[in-house]
Protein backbone atom coordinates (compact mmCIF):
# COMPACT_ATOMS: atom_id res chain seq x y z
CA UNK A 1 0.00 0.00 0.00
CA UNK A 2 1.39 3.42 -1.01
CA UNK A 3 0.64 6.30 1.20
CA UNK A 4 -0.57 9.21 -1.08
CA UNK A 5 -1.24 11.80 1.56
CA UNK A 6 0.97 13.16 4.06
CA UNK A 7 0.32 15.51 7.03
CA UNK A 8 2.31 18.23 7.15
CA UNK A 9 1.30 19.97 10.65
CA UNK A 10 -0.67 17.78 13.48
CA UNK A 11 -4.04 18.83 13.97
CA UNK A 12 -6.37 18.37 17.52
CA UNK A 13 -8.07 15.10 17.43
CA UNK A 14 -11.64 16.02 16.51
CA UNK A 15 -12.88 12.84 18.37
CA UNK A 16 -11.57 15.20 21.69
CA UNK A 17 -12.33 18.75 20.75
CA UNK A 18 -15.83 20.04 21.80
CA UNK A 19 -18.44 20.53 19.52
CA UNK A 20 -17.75 24.22 17.74
CA UNK A 21 -13.77 23.28 17.99
CA UNK A 22 -13.42 20.50 15.74
CA UNK A 23 -10.90 21.59 13.03
CA UNK A 24 -12.83 22.38 9.70
CA UNK A 25 -12.19 20.78 6.30
CA UNK A 26 -10.57 24.33 5.52
CA UNK A 27 -7.68 23.25 8.55
CA UNK A 28 -7.16 19.90 7.35
CA UNK A 29 -6.67 20.83 3.80
CA UNK A 30 -4.10 23.60 5.14
CA UNK A 31 -2.64 20.30 6.46
CA UNK A 32 -2.46 18.10 4.01
CA UNK A 33 -0.49 17.38 1.43
CA UNK A 34 -0.73 15.07 -1.55
CA UNK A 35 2.57 13.05 -2.58
CA UNK A 36 3.11 12.93 -5.99
CA UNK A 37 4.89 9.73 -6.97
CA UNK A 38 1.96 8.02 -7.95
CA UNK A 39 1.29 7.77 -11.67
CA UNK A 40 -2.01 8.33 -12.86
CA UNK A 41 -3.87 6.38 -10.46
CA UNK A 42 -7.50 5.19 -11.60
CA UNK A 43 -8.64 4.54 -8.06
CA UNK A 44 -7.94 5.83 -4.43
CA UNK A 45 -9.26 5.01 -0.94
CA UNK A 46 -8.70 6.65 1.75
CA UNK A 47 -8.75 4.69 4.73
CA UNK A 48 -9.68 5.92 8.43
CA UNK A 49 -10.26 4.22 11.59
CA UNK A 50 -13.21 6.54 12.88
CA UNK A 51 -15.43 9.18 10.98
CA UNK A 52 -17.38 11.58 13.50
CA UNK A 53 -18.85 14.62 10.92
CA UNK A 54 -16.40 13.29 8.15
CA UNK A 55 -14.39 16.35 7.70
CA UNK A 56 -10.83 14.71 7.87
CA UNK A 57 -12.18 12.22 5.47
CA UNK A 58 -13.73 14.75 3.12
CA UNK A 59 -10.74 17.19 3.12
CA UNK A 60 -8.63 14.08 2.15
CA UNK A 61 -10.45 13.09 -0.20
CA UNK A 62 -10.42 16.70 -1.34
CA UNK A 63 -6.81 16.55 -1.50
CA UNK A 64 -6.48 13.59 -3.70
CA UNK A 65 -8.88 14.41 -6.35
CA UNK A 66 -7.33 18.23 -6.86
CA UNK A 67 -3.41 16.02 -7.34
CA UNK A 68 -5.30 13.15 -9.29
CA UNK A 69 -8.27 14.80 -11.43
CA UNK A 70 -9.11 11.68 -13.55
CA UNK A 71 -8.91 9.57 -10.13
CA UNK A 72 -11.70 7.67 -8.78
CA UNK A 73 -11.29 8.96 -5.12
CA UNK A 74 -13.67 6.90 -2.52
CA UNK A 75 -13.30 6.89 1.23
CA UNK A 76 -13.71 4.14 3.60
CA UNK A 77 -13.68 4.02 8.10
CA UNK A 78 -13.77 1.09 10.27
CA UNK A 79 -16.15 3.15 12.54
CA UNK A 80 -18.56 5.89 12.27
CA UNK A 81 -19.84 7.50 15.09
CA UNK A 82 -22.57 10.11 16.36
CA UNK A 83 -20.81 12.64 18.23
CA UNK A 84 -20.33 12.68 21.87
CA UNK A 85 -23.20 9.92 22.39
CA UNK A 86 -22.90 8.39 25.62
CA UNK A 87 -24.35 4.87 24.10
CA UNK A 88 -23.17 2.73 20.72
CA UNK A 89 -26.01 0.73 19.75
CA UNK A 90 -24.59 -1.42 17.47
CA UNK A 91 -20.79 -1.57 16.61
CA UNK A 92 -21.51 -3.98 13.35
CA UNK A 93 -23.60 -1.52 10.87
CA UNK A 94 -22.00 -1.28 7.85
CA UNK A 95 -23.66 1.08 5.58
CA UNK A 96 -22.85 3.60 2.14
CA UNK A 97 -23.09 7.42 2.36
CA UNK A 98 -22.42 10.60 1.77
CA UNK A 99 -19.92 13.53 3.21
CA UNK A 100 -20.46 16.84 2.38
CA UNK A 101 -19.31 20.24 2.85
CA UNK A 102 -21.28 23.22 2.31
CA UNK A 103 -17.99 25.93 2.55
CA UNK A 104 -18.52 26.04 6.28
CA UNK A 105 -19.79 22.89 7.65
CA UNK A 106 -19.56 19.49 6.64
CA UNK A 107 -22.88 16.82 6.89
CA UNK A 108 -22.66 13.37 7.10
CA UNK A 109 -25.55 10.88 6.05
CA UNK A 110 -25.80 8.21 7.61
Amino acid sequence: MLQALLRTQAVPKSSFAPKGERPTVDRHMETIAARSQLLHPMRLVVVDDVVTKGATLLASALRLQEAFPTAEVRCFAMVRTLGREPDVPQVLDPCVGEIRWDGEDVWREP
